[in-house]
């Protein structure tokens, strides 16, 4: 008869040790530099929430500023001339094609060229999430360190890259779970456990950089109230389907942006970047709050919408601010720059939550106390059906508010919007930007 020392393994000897050890190192590294980076968009945002009132009032330095736009998409250009292909968008289906062995990655290139690139184009307000950047940055970090510093085999190579891509988005939201889960949901559709704990190891680690770097608060935090009454099951139906068809949309607007920029013959790809750069200065001057990614703009249209105003003149705005950021946030992801879609389909979702919500609330249809909620189901239903990772939207907007609200409602709409999507044809978006790009035919 077998005892428990013949069936448990030998103590202090654990499979994984190594491997954890090593995703904690790429960890710490990558949140250091997703620290930075964090640091330096949010303080370069709060210039620009000053700057643009200032520039109203003193048009006179309207066209140093065109100039100094200029320049850095000049500077941009000469950033992306050699490598396009790994530098544009957010870095996620490159990741996938070196993971599917269709890609090679020059890790360091990328990783400096990847940091001065996005902070060149978010910190003027383009509407660009700096989680792509993370994400990319991090498995950079995750592949140098195993190719330089740990000698690697191939295999676990590619396992520390995508430790580097969790601990990149547990950094970028302080959201070590949602890190985690992205990876497995996303990327390596895989739940083996010498990759989770080893990425959980790196996540950790990142976040707590972020922690010590950034302190404790949640990225987005809103102050959900509790209540014991559940919004009708017919109205979470509706939502889901709207926030359903809605993401489809931006799935087949997103994935005709190469098309559309291919139009432009007057302008190489590279310096696409102009367009939307010099895009930002009539939009910061009508309101510069709604530049950037933005938790920003999330909070401040949130406050807005509870401050009592006239419902119909709510509606307007926040239909409007949807209208602009919808476009822009286009017309910044199609211009060939690095930037991320998180944030900015998060914004979107906040603002289809507020409408939704006010809405909802005018008719009575859910308490006040309940508008909250609508917006924070909103955002995760419409992230979750555009990126086709429910789990990994759940908890990301539950670590990046500090909030859970009720969670039936939470799960319910996330997964009909998700189901409407796909029965749409809707596809994972970064599997449908990595075949638009068509790796495979890359040598």
């Amino acid at each position: 008869m077998k005892r428990a020392r013949d069936v448990l393994n030998r103590p202090f000897a654990p499979r994984y040790l190594k491997l954890i050890l090593q995703g904690a190192v790429v960890g710490l590294i990558t949140g250091c530099v997703v620290s930075l980076f964090r640091w330096i968009i949010d303080h370069t945002l709060q210039i620009l929430f000053v700057w643009y009132p200032y520039l109203n009032e003193h048009k006179l330095y309207l066209l140093p500023y065109i100039l100094f736009l200029l320049c850095l998409s000049l500077i941009l250009g000469k950033l992306l001339k050699k490598d396009t292909l790994d530098l544009v968008g957010s870095g996620v289906p490159q990741i996938e094609a070196v993971l599917l062995g269709q890609h090679h990655l020059k890790w360091w290139p990328i990783l400096w060229k990847k940091f001065i690139g996005g902070l060149l184009v978010i910190c003027p307000g383009l509407f660009l999430g700096r989680e792509g950047p993370c994400i990319q940055m991090g498995g950079c970090v995750g592949l140098g360190l195993a190719k330089t510093t740990f000698k690697s085999e191939p295999d676990e190579q590619k396992l520390l890259l995508s430790a580097g891509v969790a601990a990149g988005l547990a950094a970028a939201f302080s959201a070590p779970l949602a890190g985690v889960l992205f990876l497995l949901e996303e990327i390596t559709t895989s739940f083996k456990p010498k990759v989770w704990l080893t990425a959980l190891s790196a996540a950790l680690t990142a976040d707590l950089m972020t922690l010590v770097f950034l302190g404790s608060t949640p990225s987005l935090f809103l102050k959900i109230a509790p209540t014991t009454k559940m919004i009708d099951l017919s109205v979470l139906l509706v939502l889901g389907i709207c926030l359903g068809l809605l993401a489809y949309v931006y799935q087949y607007v997103l994935l005709d942006l190469d098309f559309l920029y291919s139009k432009i013959k007057f302008l190489p790809k590279r310096y696409h970047s102009v367009i939307p750069l010099l895009l930002t200065i009539p939009l910061g001057l009508f309101e510069p709050k709604i530049l950037g990614g933005s938790h920003d703009f999330i909070s401040y249209v949130i406050a807005l919408s509870q401050n009592g105003q006239l419902w119909t003149k709510l509606l307007g705005l926040l239909g409007l601010f949807f209208v602009i950021r919808f476009v822009f946030s286009m017309v910044s992801y199609g211009a060939s720059v690095p930037g991320g879609i998180f944030m900015p389909i998060l914004v979107l979702g906040a603002l289809l939550g507020c409408i939704f919500g006010l809405t909802l609330t005018h008719y009575g249809l859910i308490e006040p106390k309940q508008y909250l909620s609508i917006v924070l189901v909103s955002m995760a239903a419409y992230f979750g059906a555009i990126e086709k990772a429910p789990f990994t939207a759940i908890v990301l907007l539950t670590e990046m508010t500090g909030s859970l609200a009720q969670v039936f409602p939470l799960v319910f709409v996330t997964f009909v919007a998700y189901v409407v999507n796909e029965l749409l044809g809707g596809r994972p978006i970064y599997t449908a930007l990595r075949e638009e790009m068509d790796f495979s035919t890359i040598k």
